[in-house]
């Protein structure tokens, strides 16, 4: 017995945009960002636990790279701005 799928065929290539690319792409684009800059600032504040005249020649290399782990997050963003224009 031969059954017809046409219709089957046809919902499966729906032209629905896929949400679901930029929500992944900042998601797992902001894991990395987060964890790094969680552990950078937890070292640097248990450096200045134990030496506490040690925080300025922490505090500028802390907030030189906490830019630069922004920065990724930021890049991340834009990727998915990017594919929120193209979905």
């Amino acid at each position: 017995m031969f059954v017809d799928l046409g219709f089957f065929a046809q919902a499966a290539t729906s032209t629905a945009p896929n949400v679901w690319a930029p929500a992944l792409a900042i998601g797992l684009g902001a894991i990395g960002p987060g964890i790094g800059a969680g552990y950078g600032v937890g070292k640097a504040m248990e450096a200045i636990g134990r030496n506490p005249e040690v925080i300025g020649p922490i505090l500028v290399p802390l907030l030189i790279g906490l830019g630069f782990v922004e920065a990724i997050a930021i890049y991340a963003l834009v990727i998915a701005f990017i594919l929120v224009g193209k979905v």
